[in-house]
């Protein structure tokens, strides 16, 4: 052949050690990651390795397991099956990885035992940017998103319906229960001798442990709906108070029917409430964004920095829309940095006149759409301009 061709021998020794540094370009993400380890406080993760006798086998060094959790995170890798294979197989997990090899189970182990190390360490990256003249905080944008449960919908049960179904599994315990006992005889020559013959069938155990989780569930419901009632007492009691005051500085009573204080214990949950089997904390919510209507998920809050796109706070609520997270998502970005930015958007799922009104949101401009408009359709007010109205400087659109 005349042509020449390199040498591809997967045989072929190195002559000299290979370097981590020559595997990666120089402006890939995984040397950022890397160099960013070097100013992040550490030391909730180091304090929970408190043995000092240095008995045991030494563990993965927790800089690393950062590293390889944070970067997989970066690139939409949440499994610790796959961040194991990609220890082996993918450039910049081996090179994060320092060449070694955690396990799925000590990556999940790890994710599990400092799992409120996360929004500590975005709360430091945050700042680190803030520091870096990313963040100018001169206008924010939040939006959310239905991140959906690892839990079928299907799992879910409404407060009637347990109250109904425990009902039924009560009387087909009891009838078990009784057919168990005119059936001793015959058991005791099944199961042999030794047992007593009245152990729980299959049947009887499925029966039983459905109605544990059931009654679980609805004292759960039952308890937020004492919280809830608790909160509103609360309110009422304040208003009442405020009432009270009034009519002293007046000198006249108020018409009208003054608020009524409801009873925590007497507080029961609607007939529609629903509880999750499989993951308790979800909801089921409407989400357009997928084929069906409604999911099992959480809502998700984003609020991103207009100059870099940094993601300056973030939330995970059981909300199933976004009426009332304006507010509480412009807070924390104040708790992330210090200060309140000088404008935020969002669009008209947010608009509320409490929200609006909220004393969070006060000297934020506000640019919300106040309503929607159906595609295709002119705007009536034919007003494409922005006008300003009310006095806390809410900018309206009407699309």
């Amino acid at each position: 052949m005349s042509k020449n061709f390199r040498t591809c021998d997967l045989d072929q020794p190195f002559l000299l050690p290979p370097s981590l540094q020559d595997w990666l370009p120089e402006n890939h993400l995984a040397r950022f990651i890397a160099e960013l380890m070097n100013v992040l406080d550490l030391s909730r993760i180091y304090g929970f390795y408190g043995r000092r006798d240095a008995r045991g086998k030494a563990a993965y060094h927790p800089v690393m397991m950062v590293r390889v959790l944070l970067y997989g995170y970066c690139v939409g890798v949440m499994s610790s099956r796959r961040m194991e294979r990609a220890s082996h197989e993918d450039v910049a997990f081996r090179y994060l990885c320092a060449d070694q090899h955690p396990d799925h189970d000590t990556i999940a182990a790890f994710r599990q035992q400092h799992l409120p190390v996360p929004a500590q360490l975005f709360t430091q990256l945050l700042q680190l940017c803030n520091k870096a003249g990313l963040v100018k905080l001169g206008q924010v944008a939040i939006d959310g998103t239905k991140v959906q449960a690892n839990a079928s919908k299907h799992k879910a049960m409404s407060y009637d319906r347990m109250e109904e179904k425990e009902k039924q599994l009560k009387e087909e315990v009891e009838k078990l229960l009784a057919q168990a006992a005119e059936t001793d005889a015959a058991e005791d020559a099944l199961y042999g001798k030794g047992n007593r013959g009245d152990e729980l069938t299959g049947e009887l155990a499925r029966r039983e442990s459905r109605l544990k989780k059931i009654a679980e569930a609805k004292e759960a419901l039952e308890q937020e709906a004492r919280e809830r009632a608790e909160a509103a007492k609360k309110a009422a009691e304040e208003k009442l108070e405020e009432r009270r005051k009034k009519e002293e500085e007046g000198g006249k009573k108020f018409g009208g029917r003054p608020p009524q204080i409801p009873d925590p214990e007497q507080a029961r949950p609607e007939a529609k409430a629903q509880r999750n089997f499989t993951d308790p904390e979800s909801r089921i919510m409407p989400d357009g964004a997928h084929k069906c209507a409604f999911v099992q998920a959480y809502n998700a809050q984003i609020a991103v920095d207009g100059a870099a796109q940094i993601i300056v706070a973030a939330e995970l609520t059981q909300e199933s829309n976004d009426k009332r997270q304006l507010a509480p998502m412009l807070e924390r970005v104040e708790q992330n940095l210090g200060a309140k930015p000088v404008a935020a958007t969002a669009d008209a799922g947010y608009f509320s006149e409490e929200q609006v009104s909220d004393e969070r949101v006060k000297g934020i401009e506000l640019y919300i759409a106040t309503g929607k408009q159906k595609h295709g359709q002119p705007d009536p007010a034919k007003r494409p301009n922005p006008v300003i109205v009310r006095p806390n400087r809410i900018r309206q659109w009407r699309k």
